[in-house]
């Protein structure tokens, strides 16, 4: 989600940055508070929601979005789990929710402390599911991380 040698404004979201200027629609507009997830992408192989993260700061950056995750049109091993396990949503949430559940099976991975356990089910990027998927949402990132143990992620 960069050019090279393009300025931005220092009050610039990664969102906005991304949607007004690099034309990136996959991004999704939520509370831009940072409370909903919406905008959550993968940044350097951590969550990130790109509606609190500065442009300025992140120059440069690895920056995965929901539909670069696809590769050589297929799916990447966790939007597909999302559609096996019926755990989509709103077209508003479920990119966010992709993209959260590649970066916490990817912090998981690096051995970041935040990642053990019960952690999917309280730190899923700040999601607070509130729809009948919850449960196959969850089973899609856990039965995801099952499946594919031995792919890295990215």
């Amino acid at each position: 989600m960069s050019r090279e040698g393009a300025s931005v404004e220092a009050s610039i979201s990664l969102r906005v940055d991304g949607e007004e200027r690099l034309g990136v629609a996959s991004v999704m507009k939520g509370c831009d508070h940072g409370q909903c997830g919406a905008c959550t992408v993968p940044l350097d192989g951590r969550r990130a929601i790109t509606c609190l993260a500065l442009a300025v700061a992140h120059g440069g950056a690895a920056i995965t979005t929901s539909r670069g995750l696809a590769e050589s049109g297929r799916l990447h091993p966790s939007q597909q789990a999302f559609l096996d396990h019926d755990a989509l949503q709103c077209g508003c949430c479920t990119p966010g929710q992709i993209c959260s559940a590649v970066g916490v099976l990817q912090e998981a991975r690096a051995g970041h402390p935040s990642c053990v356990g019960h952690v999917i089910n309280h730190d899923f990027a700040g999601y607070h599911i509130a729809s009948n998927a919850d449960v196959a949402t969850l089973e899609a990132v856990w039965l995801d991380e099952v499946d594919d143990r031995s792919t890295p992620m990215g």
